[in-house]
């Protein structure tokens, strides 16, 4: 009875993988999983038959795996696995003595000849070899050094901002997301122990929207720590104990239409000319998602009553339509020069008749508005007369801005027009600002130069992220004022930040072409020399647990239209890789400017798009809530959009892993030095397993003086402490929720360092969610 089941269960397995290799071949996939379905079914009928032979054919499908597989992926365990790993436990199975010795003939002479296991046995003993092999081999890891040597003793850090204190998001004006504090070093930082933990109270609602996400990055100032929560409180904290100052929660309601609940960072603001301890002489402007920009007294919490509107600025005015919940501001406005510069997200994919994008400056003391920079109408930057509008569905800047006042300059990451997968109808504007880096000058906001990072961006490849200001010691021993703008697709833009011009180089590739008859596609793209932009996938890459849903995986990617980075939206369905998920995301990279060195975290995800036509869209359904992911309806334009990860019949990407690196770049040279998977599969799997595969991460990280890298982010729920020098792991920390913000450090009046991470959890990716604001330092 064991055999006869036995058999049956290879036929059935023989079935799927020959029908389903035959569906491939016809595609134009791999013939492997056709041979490999008719050897289980010979098998099958020799188990049947029980036959003897049936283990040496068994055996040989096992060594045609083996080598197929080494053919295709080389000794890359990750890949391996999914491909023999089933082969081999019924090859096991097979060995079983209750199997064996139920196999073989007896001769007319009464000799019973069991089934040989040597041909099996070796074949098993020679995968479990190469198994073995491979698990010790990481042929996609780059492990190299960055330059250890200081190149520039006294570097600018953009702003004066005391050594341990952390003013603004980046913590200072520049982004670079360093601290000066050497106390916490590559040889002590594996002691770091919690130093306090506080909870918010502002956790994730059942009515909340999907993509609710705690992505905060604190400031410190003196001895407080300021920073707002999900549903946009303000909340000081004793940057030494933890302990609550004061709360302030805006009541900005709840919005089944809101894209994002979340809240990146508040802003701080000391007026100069105000009496010490006067009221509001110190502010914290905290952004809300509705729309709202809301002065607080840095001491006690209370509304500046003085600012704008009884302490509120309204965003939304000036704006042709304003659907509720469609327009807020996510992150933190930069404050330089006297001048609080705000941008906003808007929501992607809801309509055509949304909000503009418009980049406004205003009197950081009065909430006057100084200057508006519309990207729909660039060259008229005088603040909008009363009675007229901002162009409706301008590109917009959701990210954090940088700012250079020394040049007065503000350098503004843009996104892209809404419908970010239809290029139909836009203007000779939108189509020079969109998907690009601008700077405006600080005092006016006339564009004084712009780099585009993607033309006719039909992908949502906004620019992502803070661009990083440092100095860069060129050739000739001179600094060089640089910008590193991290993008979604990869590329990291070095430019000279005074003219925008690139300081490593940047060209011009040809792209695909296929667009839908109404749109059309840029015939080039540009790319820098310093790219973290993934070569194009192939079947070989598609992946699974089992080679049942690698197969499943290979026939969706032969399905879907796919010609290589660019590919455009299709009826269809395309592959989009990199993903809109972004290489790099809104956490951006930080930089060591005295070694002038980069540690960042590429990710990649492959995404699909498919053009919906409007008659096949459904009516929008009341309970219905706010996602990127789905169907986008895209409502006036004759297409929405359904999009989303590539995801296998398990809900595991369909692409190989790694997901997700860490990585460390020279800056002077344009050359990365190391490139290691970051991550486990800790929290993706029902059991708490440990193996580093390099998974998948959304928020960014901190550099310190001291020679380590500090990054949450990845998917499993730890923080951890990188070398900067060659990008290995020194520490990590257990965390009780998704990390999925940027840490920063600090030191108190005593000298004593701490790295802090709030850790909330993010819809996006599926992290635990939480409230939690934990402090670490080194034990006494």
């Amino acid at each position: 009875m064991l055999i006869f089941l036995t058999a049956a269960v290879f036929a059935l397995i023989g079935l799927a993988l020959g029908g389903g290799g035959l569906w491939l071949i016809v595609l134009g996939g791999s013939w492997y999983y056709l041979f490999a379905g008719i050897g289980f079914l010979v098998t099958a009928f020799l188990l049947f038959a029980r036959r003897g032979a049936a283990l040496t054919v068994y055996a040989l499908v096992i060594l045609g795996t083996l080598g197929w597989a080494i053919w295709e992926v080389g000794f890359d365990w990750w890949q391996l696995g999914p491909r023999g790993g089933v082969i081999i436990l019924l090859g096991l199975f097979l060995l079983l003595p209750a199997i064996r010795r139920g196999l073989g003939f007896t001769s007319p002479t009464g000799q019973v000849y069991t089934a040989s296991a040597l041909p099996l046995s070796l074949a098993v003993l020679a995968s479990i070899v190469v198994a073995g092999y491979s698990m010790t081999q990481d042929p996609l890891d780059l492990a190299g050094q960055l330059p250890v040597g200081t190149t520039a003793a006294a570097p600018d850090l953009g702003g004066n901002v005391p050594d341990g204190d952390w003013h603004q998001y980046g913590r200072t004006p520049y982004g670079q997301r360093y601290s000066p504090l050497a106390q916490i070093t590559p040889e002590n930082v594996g002691t770091l122990e919690v130093a306090w933990q506080y909870q918010t109270g502002d956790v994730k609602k059942p009515d909340d929207v999907g993509e609710t996400t705690y992505q905060v990055t604190p400031l410190k100032v003196k001895d407080t720590l300021y920073l707002c929560t999900p549903h946009n409180w303000a909340i000081a904290l004793d940057a030494a104990t933890g302990k609550e100052k004061w709360k302030y929660d805006s009541n900005s309601g709840m919005n089944p239409d809101r894209q994002h609940q979340t809240c990146r960072g508040v802003s701080y603001y000391a007026d100069p000319a105000a009496v010490a301890g006067a009221p509001c002489a110190e502010r914290v402007y905290l952004p809300t998602s509705d729309a709202r920009l809301i002065a607080l007294d840095a001491a006690n919490g209370q509304v500046c009553t003085n600012f704008a509107d009884k302490g509120t600025l309204h965003l939304e005015t000036g704006m042709k339509y304003n659907p509720a919940g469609y327009y807020y501001s996510t992150s933190p406005p930069v404050i330089a020069a006297g001048k609080i510069i705000v941008g906003g997200a808007v929501n992607d994919n809801y309509s055509t008749q949304e909000q503009s994008g418009v980049i406004r400056a205003f009197d950081v003391n009065t909430g006057a508005l100084v200057w508006n920079w519309d990207s729909g109408n660039p060259d008229v930057t005088t603040p909008l007369p009363e009675g007229q509008t901002y162009t409706t569905n301008s590109p917009n800047s959701w990210s954090v801005s940088s700012v250079d006042e020394k040049l007065g300059l503000v350098y503004i990451p843009l996104g892209n027009q809404v419908p970010d997968q239809l290029g139909i109808g836009r203007s000779e504007n939108v189509e020079k600002y969109s998907s690009s880096i601008v700077a405006l000058d600080l005092s006016t906001g006339a564009v004084r130069w712009v780099r585009q990072t993607v033309h006719h961006d039909l992908w949502d490849m906004d620019v992502p992220a803070q661009p990083v200001l440092l100095d860069i010691t060129s050739k000739d021993g001179q600094p060089v004022p640089a910008l590193v703008g991290p993008t979604k697709q990869g590329d990291l833009y070095v430019l000279d930040r005074r003219t925008g011009e690139p300081i490593i180089p940047i060209k011009e590739i040809p792209a695909p072409t296929g667009a839908i008859p109404e749109d059309f596609t840029a015939p080039t793209q540009p790319i820098s020399d310093l790219t973290f932009s993934p070569p194009p996938l192939t079947d070989k890459n598609m992946w699974g647990v089992t080679m049942f849903d690698q197969l499943a995986c290979r026939i969706d990617f032969k399905r879907l239209k796919y010609e290589g980075r660019y590919t455009p939206p299709s009826l269809e369905g395309s592959l989009i890789y990199p993903g809109n998920f972004g290489t790099f995301n809104w956490g951006s990279v930080a930089v060591d400017p005295e070694r002038q060195v980069m540690f960042g975290m590429p990710t990649y995800l492959a995404f699909t798009s498919r053009l919906v036509p409007r008659d096949q869209i459904p009516a929008k359904g009341q309970d219905e809530k706010g996602s990127e992911q789905g169907l986008n309806r895209n409502d006036g334009a004759p297409y929405g959009v359904f999009m989303g990860p590539f995801l296998g019949p398990l809900g595991i990407p369909c692409q190989a892993p790694p997901w997700g690196y860490v990585a460390g770049v020279d800056l002077k040279t344009g050359a990365t030095a190391y490139k290691h998977r970051n991550g486990t599969v800790h929290d993706m799997t029902p059991l708490p397993l440990p193996f580093k595969v390099g998974v998948p991460g959304i928020g960014g990280p901190m550099i310190t003086k001291g020679g380590v890298a500090f990054l949450g982010a990845a998917v499993d729920n730890y923080l951890r402490a990188y070398d900067l020098t060659t990008g290995k792991v020194l520490w990590e920390g257990r965390l009780p929720a998704g990390g999925q913000s940027t840490p920063m450090s600090y030191a108190t009046d005593d000298g004593k360092q701490f790295v802090l991470i709030v850790a909330g959890g993010h819809g996006s990716v599926g992290t635990k969610p939480g409230d939690y604001v934990i402090a670490y330092t080194l034990p006494k």
